[in-house]
């Protein structure tokens, strides 16, 4: 439970490179400004700056480096080490991109890579005490402890008061089992630097585990916690040692303070719902369990401790569906099967019940044992912890990679209510709570909007040519997503009704006043109406592309408002029925809508936000395979499209594409969809 005390560390040393003369932009001032927003931690709007320097002048260096720079800031490893790699591409004599490379290496447990660039970056400038630190604690990963001694070794010449050496030193030792050695390093450091958290937890860790020492170890967390308050992690762990030293009180305090630093992180749900259980509080640890489980679906030991507590309490019925789920995993279970059967039969399940007790019979005689010797806990234990002990050699698995990306689908967003000064485009964006969901598709409107980041607006030939021919009451614009209009559009857009209700009245029908017209029904929250004057201009003109465009967004927005709850407040008097024909048409809404989409495309191949409109209808009907088609047709076609890239990047980690996943939404966040870092960060 104690975090790694080893933290990879960065140093940002600026470089004196100079640019070349001046091309589009101002290149020099562009980069200057962009390094000024790093220094300022202005990570995100940094990288919009350096984008534009590597546009105008790719065979640059510089801004390769200093946006590896932003994007190891906002723990985008993948990012940065792609972006390292073009740096010492075009300058293979720049330090800090080995370093820099070499940290994003390591944070993904690429050790021997790391250790590459470091030993690079040491040829280059062969006193670089970061550089003989990080490359010692790669070779303590990888088990190498004569080299990684060396490094230690030299790094103290170079810094015989280096309080980072004696700490790391200290790991090295605990990894060779020795925790004398290890105990006499960490007070070292500690003496050198009373302000370094890792070398109190540390010795926390070292006291507690190997000298059973609890009192020591909660004083050594107390000093991590004044140091890092606002880490969770930290409480977690000194609950877990009040625990041990009968200070339940304490314990559900840390655990209480630890959920609000970090209401995502199920270790302090869990713990806390075992400790109610074990005081007796039946109800809150249910509770407990069941928000691990909206974190996590498959917990097991949430879905285990659960239905224990459900038959103490007497919610067998539950505890029979809890249970189901234990057993699936482990049909060898025997002690299961007669849970289960108790359940059963206490919810007037008797035939149910005596199958189980039945069952469970059979597998005693198969194993010729009257007594049960099958512990899922302990299956479970082991396996966590050989996951722990050895994440370099055990990659999760496509099923759990999934699994951990449903969980983030359930996470609340924060509360909007912030300081003024609050700015969610500037500083660690990844560390605030955000709720995952895809960048919605695009639709049509007379009031634009555009990236508030990178200032990007969206073009559609069709749209453009509308608007050329002045045949609208206002320019038509594409825009994201829904739109909430304030009363004085919402006014506009009603008159601009009424008038083409007298138009069309009077004067021959055109397929352009019907678009108009659908437009302004679609604002206005009246699909049905904008669907039919879409289809009414398509009368007119077949071959109008954007009506089809309009059409499809009409049946969408249709088709929202279909699934909603609002739509059927009122209970049926033939519920399955009633659902079934109601999946039916909200099938039936989608397809259309699709339809539409493939006449825009067949129109007008190189339409991209047909594409990637086409692809969020996809994905939304759980069409993955179909969805990465039409989201990558859409990247071909616009490659700067972060939306694209970050919708597809969520579908790859719904499949359980890791690595793609990773790729896609590294490019997004480059691209200045800002959601991307805080997935990027929870998946890692």
């Amino acid at each position: 439970m104690i975090r790694n005390v080893l933290k990879y560390t960065l140093l940002l040393l600026a470089l004196c490179a100079g640019l070349a003369a001046h091309a589009q932009i101002n290149t020099e001032q562009v980069l200057r400004i962009g390094r000024n927003a790093l220094y300022f931690e202005d990570y995100i709007l940094s990288i919009q700056y350096f984008n534009q320097v590597i546009k105008a002048k790719p065979f640059l260096a510089e801004p390769y480096f200093y946006r590896a720079v932003a994007k190891i800031n906002l723990e985008d490893y993948k990012g940065a080490e792609q972006d390292a790699a073009m740096a010492i591409e075009r300058n293979p004599f720049i330090v800090d991109a080995y370093q820099v490379r070499g940290i994003a290496r390591q944070n993904q447990r690429d050790f021997a890579g790391a250790i590459q660039d470091y030993n690079r970056g040491l040829e280059l400038n062969p006193e670089e005490r970061v550089f003989l630190l990080n490359a010692a604690v790669c070779h303590d990963e990888l088990k190498q402890f004569d080299q990684a001694q060396q490094c230690y070794d030299r790094l103290l010449r170079l810094e015989p008061k280096s309080d980072r050496a004696r700490l790391g030193l200290a790991h090295l030792y605990l990894s060779k089992a020795d925790t004398t050695a290890a105990l006499e390093q960490v007070n070292k450091s500690i003496a050198l630097s009373r302000n370094n958290a890792n070398a109190y937890l540390m010795r926390a860790e070292i006291n507690m585990r190997h000298n059973n020492d609890y009192a020591a170890a909660l004083a050594d967390m107390d000093s991590a916690v004044v140091l890092e308050p606002a880490y969770a992690g930290n409480f977690i762990n000194r609950a877990f040692m009040k625990y041990h030293l009968d200070d339940y009180d304490g314990a559900m305090a840390d655990y209480d303070y630890a959920i609000s630093l970090d209401p995502t992180r199920t270790e302090p749900l869990f713990n806390r719902a075992m400790l109610l259980a074990e005081v007796g509080d039946n109800d809150k640890a249910i509770e407990g369990f069941s928000q691990v489980l909206r974190l996590d679906p498959d917990h097991f030991m949430a879905i285990y401790n659960r239905a224990m507590l459900y038959m103490q309490t007497g919610q067998y019925r539950r505890a029979v569906a809890d249970l189901d789920r234990v057993l699936e995993k482990y049909p060898q279970f025997e002690a299961g099967f007669m849970a289960r059967g108790e359940a059963k039969r206490k919810s007037g399940n008797i035939k149910g019940g005596n199958a189980d007790y039945d069952h469970a019979l059979a597998i005693f005689r198969k194993k010729k044992t009257h007594t049960s010797d099958f512990n899922p806990i302990q299956i479970e234990a082991d396996i966590a912890r050989q996951r722990n002990e050895t994440p370099d050699t055990l990659p999760p698995t496509e099923d759990e990679i999934t699994r951990r990306f449903n969980s983030l689908l359930t996470v609340t967003p924060e509360n909007p209510i912030k300081p003024e000064y609050a700015n969610r485009q500037r500083g660690r964006i990844q560390n605030s709570n955000i709720e995952v969901q895809p960048e919605p598709a695009f639709t049509l409107s007379y009031y634009v909007t555009d990236n508030a980041l990178n200032g990007n607006t969206y073009y559609m030939r069709e749209i453009t040519d509308v608007n050329n021919a002045h045949l609208l009451p206002a320019t038509l614009a594409l825009v994201r997503g829904d739109q909430r209009l304030d009363s004085l559009k919402i006014a506009e857009r009603f008159a601009s009704i009424e008038y083409y209700n007298s138009l069309l009245a009077v004067d021959k029908p055109r397929a352009v006043d019907f678009l108009a017209r659908a437009v302004d029904f679609l604002l206005v929250r009246n699909p049905e109406n904008a669907i039919a004057d879409a289809t009414r201009a398509i009368a007119l003109s077949p071959d109008f592309t954007l009506a089809y465009f309009l059409r499809a967004c009409a049946r969408y927005t249709a088709h929202q408002i279909n699934t909603s709850s609002i739509n059927n407040p009122q209970p049926s008097a033939d519920p399955k029925a009633e659902a079934m024909l109601h999946r039916q048409q909200q099938a039936h809404d989608i397809a259309d809508a699709l339809a539409d989409l493939e006449q825009v495309v067949k129109k007008s191949p190189d339409n991209v936000y047909a594409h990637f409109n086409r692809g969020y209808l996809l994905a939304s009907t759980g069409d993955h395979t179909g969805a990465l088609s039409a989201y990558s047709r859409a990247i071909t076609l616009k490659p700067d499209m972060g939306e694209a890239y970050y919708n597809r990047g969520l579908v790859y980690l719904q499949l359980g594409n890791r690595a793609l996943g990773i790729a896609d939404l590294s490019k997004a966040g480059e691209l200045g969809i800002l959601p991307s870092y805080n997935v990027l960060k929870r998946m890692n």
